[in-house]
């Protein structure tokens, strides 16, 4: 980063739902992040992260993750060391998908579906999924380098029916 711009550092993208009822297919909902080059920020993405997965250079993390929504706070976080990503990067998508596991499951049968974007003690964006409650998977915000190498927030909730396998495809298509 050049000059005086502070812009992002380390940031938690994390996201909370409820068990599903007894006798009844888990709930299973998993954050993924798409890393695009910044000289092709459209593009494929360069890598993605997500349950089984980390950066290659382990500036992105899940640090927590839940396979039924069990627990409490929140069941699932992402970190996001955003001052170590390589200036080549310019773009990082985040999205959250719901597993199918069970049957074609949306965020609006999911209960108390919610995200929360942080970075330390300063919460940055939250909220839930209810404008994309017929959607399987959303992206809820983008990082983004400026001209001056200093990582920025855009929030922006869109919803897709993209199943986890064709969701990372098209993530990253579009404003956010």
């Amino acid at each position: 980063m050049s000059g005086l711009t502070k812009g992002l550092g380390k940031v938690e993208v994390a996201v909370k739902w409820d068990a599903s009822p007894m006798g009844e297919p888990d709930n299973d909902v998993d954050i993924v992040a798409a890393t695009y080059a910044a000289d092709d920020p459209g593009g494929a993405p360069v890598y993605l992260v997500h349950f089984d997965s980390r950066s290659p250079d382990g500036t992105i993390t899940l640090s927590r993750d839940s396979r039924t929504g069990q627990g409490f706070g929140f069941d699932e976080a992402m970190t996001f060391e955003l001052e170590r990503l390589a200036p080549t990067f310019g773009r990082v998508v985040v999205g959250v998908t719901v597993q199918q596991r069970g049957g074609p499951k949306t965020f609006g049968a999911i209960p108390s579906t919610r995200f929360r974007i942080a970075e330390g003690y300063d919460e940055l964006a939250a909220g839930d999924f209810a404008a994309v409650a017929g959607a399987t998977s959303a992206v809820i915000a983008a990082f983004v380098r400026d001209e001056a190498g200093a990582w920025r927030l855009r929030t922006g909730l869109r919803g897709f029916d993209a199943d986890p396998a064709e969701f990372p495809r098209v993530m990253g298509a579009g404003p956010a």
